[in-house]
């Protein structure tokens, strides 16, 4: 029976090394075996310069680019059409949109938390760890918006900062290039037999001004700009931690940058994590001097996130739709009504989050609070009598609803 071919190169620089000693830094933690091994040459990454970069395509390639592309149009447009440009839901939607991107790209990390823990730790309610450490990644894939119109160095940095910042034990690390060497793979004492070895710190500098040139060329496909800028800055391995969340917090912005997309996020993290061993391949492949497979990758989780996302807004303004009509009889300058948009972004809420992002004066947030529970568009969950939290159960039924899609499709 004949096989199908595989598929053709996308032909790119693949990186080189160059040569280090290394010494335990600490050798009383490990034994004297592993210090041995540990101790002698090794070889670090040099990454091969991309800012002059042009791809070469097959037309299977390009056409596969160009679908894929289609589809996310058609998301932001889908999005902006269900809502109009100028409803005030629009912009919670986008909120919930990223922090759906957050938690998939943290979840690459191994950083899992659910829709519930993330909203409440927004409002400094509950005290979930991971869901500390994913807020940092939301802040991150904010930032990434909020300066999509120029990227460059210090954009990077504070995509990074943001990160960093809310993570535990990593905050002097927040937004500051490493100034240390990396590697990903077995052996704590030493680089000499890992798997990746990032490039030497002094390096990183220069090859982040060549990433950001190359980012900046507006030449050729998005999706294969946005796909190879993202395997460069994980090769180049920049900080001590959060290089995975950053660079993909990069490629929003990319994507922003570029008017791909225009009013939403779009859940990209989710496609890649149904199959995050094939992702990390196409990264050891990108290294290698092939840019196909991590080109691929990203164009079936562009489609991925196109459809899923697309159900996922249809979901959210279902429940909308719903709330509304369950609030039928409310005066229409009831701060009620300014109260349901933020729920798709904020599904759960308390009386310092609305007065807080509303403007709200106190009696005037309780009174909405409890006409959305007398409704049942709330239901007070706390069950104290200072320190209430309400949620909307619907909206965070439907996020778990995705949740679950997304792990039936992933390959583990």
């Amino acid at each position: 029976m004949a096989t199908e071919p595989p598929p053709a190169p996308i032909a790119i620089e693949a990186v080189s090394h160059e040569p280090f000693e290394w010494v335990p830094r600490a050798p009383e933690m490990f034994s004297r075996a592993e210090v041995s091994r540990q101790t002698g040459p090794y070889d670090a990454t040099v990454t091969s310069p991309i800012a002059e970069w042009h791809p070469l395509l097959s037309g299977e390639d390009s056409a596969d680019v160009e679908d894929a592309t289609r589809q996310l149009v058609e998301f932001d447009q889908h999005a902006q059409k269900k809502l109009g440009m100028h409803n005030p839901a629009l912009g919670p939607m986008t909120a919930i949109l990223l922090r759906t991107e957050s938690a998939s790209s943290s979840q690459i990390e191994q950083l899992t938390t659910s829709a519930k823990q993330l909203a409440l730790a927004e409002i400094e309610e509950g005290d979930k760890a991971n869901a500390l450490t994913v807020i940092g990644n939301v802040r991150a894939m904010e930032a990434a918006l909020q300066m999509a119109d120029d990227i460059s160095e210090d954009s990077i940095l504070a995509m990074h900062r943001a990160l960093l910042t809310h993570q535990r034990g990593l905050e002097h690390e927040a937004g500051r290039y490493r100034r240390e060497q990396v590697w990903i793979g077995t052996g704590n004492a030493g680089p000499r037999f890992a798997k990746f070895v990032a490039p030497h710190h002094d390096r990183i500098p220069g090859a982040i001004a060549d990433l950001v040139s190359f980012i900046d060329r507006q030449d050729m496909s998005i999706l294969v700009q946005v796909a190879v800028a993202h395997a460069q800055f994980e090769t180049i391995h920049p900080f001590v931690d959060g290089n995975g969340r950053t660079g993909r917090a990069l490629a929003q912005s990319i994507l922003r940058n570029k008017k791909l997309v225009g009013s939403t996020a779009v859940p990209i993290s989710a496609g890649l994590l149904v199959d995050t061993e094939r992702y990390f391949t196409a990264l050891g492949a990108f290294r290698d001097g092939d840019a196909g497979p991590i080109v691929r990758e990203f164009a079936m989780a562009s489609r991925i996130a196109a459809k899923t996302g697309t159900r996922l807004v249809d979901d959210l303004v279902e429940q909308l739709d719903e709330s509304r009509q369950k609030m039928e009889g409310i005066r229409a300058d009831a701060a009620a009504w300014k109260v349901l948009p933020y729920l798709v972004g904020q599904p759960a809420v308390n009386t310092k989050y609305l007065m807080a992002e509303l403007g709200l004066g106190e009696m005037a947030a309780l009174r909405a609070l409890d006409a959305l529970t007398e409704r049942g568009v709330l239901t007070e969950t706390s069950g104290k009598s200072r320190n209430r939290v309400w949620q909307h159960r619907g909206i965070f039924g439907v996020l778990d609803a995705y949740a679950a899609e997304i792990r039936r499709m992933t390959i583990r």
